[in-house]
């Protein structure tokens, strides 16, 4: 008896799927389904964006290595060019990054 049941539905649903104009295509439950997932993902990324960004320490932190900003000392003698100590005789290179 199932046999004559599923038949008998598939009898049923055959002229329903005639009535579907062939030429429009809707994503169905599957695409709400992907979308919904899709969505739910990038809201996650982004609390957890924002969550790590709160996290962060924007202020910056003096370098106890650097010049002294005192505008008496900033305006002093430049420092000769070979005793940059980098080995580029006074030329820098671009960042590399």
């Amino acid at each position: 008896m199932p046999d004559m049941s599923a038949s008998l539905a598939l009898t049923h649903l055959v002229p329903l799927a005639k009535e579907v104009d062939e030429n429009k295509v809707t994503p169905g439950v599957l695409g709400f389904i992907v979308f919904a997932v899709m969505a739910l993902a990038v809201w996650g990324l982004m609390k957890s964006m924002n969550r790590q960004l709160g996290r962060v320490d924007f202020t910056e932190e003096t370098d106890p290595k650097a010049a002294p900003s005192d505008p008496k000392t900033a305006t002093s003698e430049p420092e000769p060019a070979g005793s940059s100590g980098s080995g580029s005789g006074g030329k820098t290179s671009p960042a590399k990054g």
